[in-house]
């Protein structure tokens, strides 16, 4: 009895959300309008960018990233959680459940990576607006891209690669979804060097991040106080508000969600504030950039503008 033992099955039990009967449908309703809202404002901001050559444009391109990581993120993730809310059987196999956790490690890490790019493109823009089309070509964003989604897939594909090498003795999920924890959490082999490179991923996606995107907006800011320049200043403001604000809800949500990891007395919590950490920024980010995005933002005006026109 002490030996552990290794379960060939593929299927899997998710424990799901623990959600009394009378507010199964409004759950499910409310993730649904969510996952409407997501859809649709990303996909025609892509559609926007795509089809209106004034905004073929470095920054938009980048945000091009940010939407299509959105999509594919949450894509994986909610219609299998919307699922499980209104079904009392909420299995799953084995690869349909490691596809889901690399999906969603890798859209947390993608995040982390294009928005410092993003930082970068802003640092450029505010401070060498005279060599911004030199430095930032095309082929230096797409280069920028394919590292951010490069580097991404690489730690992820880590991560999920020594989880995969572990025998089960285990079949049931302790979450509403699959993440790399609630995966090594099924084996009853040492899982140390899950845990250590766990805490180095993270630790660097953070550190990296947080660091290059300080540094990025210290620059900035003394440029903006050395200089006294209003038009600057505005311009700044203008173009680094929408990109913080998206920043700083990532990072607080991460780290909820990380940090609640560590607590197994709050199973419920830490499934919302997973959820949240994908469909807050998704939802967000076409809302924040096309409010604070000028270009983007007269674009959406005159289209709405110009139906008004043809339906009168």
């Amino acid at each position: 009895m002490g030996k552990n033992v290794s379960i060939p099955s593929d299927i899997l039990e998710i424990e799901g959300f623990k959600i009394s009967l009378e507010f199964t449908f409004p759950v499910f309703i409310l993730l649904l309008l969510v996952y409407s809202t997501l859809l649709f404002s990303n996909i025609c901001v892509l559609i926007l960018i795509i089809k209106e050559k004034s905004l073929h444009q470095p920054m938009y391109f980048l945000f091009c990233n940010l939407s299509v990581n959105d999509l594919i993120g949450n894509t994986v993730l909610l219609p299998q959680v919307m699922a499980h809310v209104i079904s009392t059987k909420r299995f799953i196999t084995y690869n349909q459940c490691l596809l889901q956790a690399f999906q969603s490690h890798t859209f947390g890490s993608a995040c982390h990576m294009i928005l410092v790019i993003m930082a970068i493109d802003r640092y450029v823009a505010i401070c060498q607006p005279l060599r911004y089309s030199s430095i930032m070509t095309y082929k230096t964003v797409i280069g920028l891209s394919a590292s951010a989604w490069g580097l991404s897939l690489l730690l992820v594909s880590v991560l999920i690669g020594l989880t995969v090498r572990l025998s089960r003795c285990r079949s049931f999920i302790q979450n509403a979804f699959c993440d790399n924890p609630s995966l090594f959490k099924l084996s009853c082999e040492d899982v140390s060097v899950n845990n250590i490179y766990g805490l180095f991923f993270t630790v660097l996606l953070f550190v990296f991040s947080i660091g290059t995107i300080t540094a990025t907006y210290i620059r900035i800011a003394l440029i903006c106080w050395t200089k006294k320049n209003k038009e600057l200043n505005n311009r700044a403001i203008q173009t680094c508000t929408s990109h913080l604000i998206l920043y700083l809800i990532m990072v607080w949500s991460g780290f909820l969600t990380i940090i609640l990891h560590r607590f197994p007395n709050y199973p419920d919590l830490r499934k919302i504030a997973y959820i949240l950490f994908h469909v807050v920024p998704a939802n967000l980010n076409p809302i924040i950039y096309g409010l604070q995005t000028r270009s983007l933002r007269d674009k959406i005006t005159q289209i709405l503008k110009r139906k008004a026109v043809i339906s009168t």
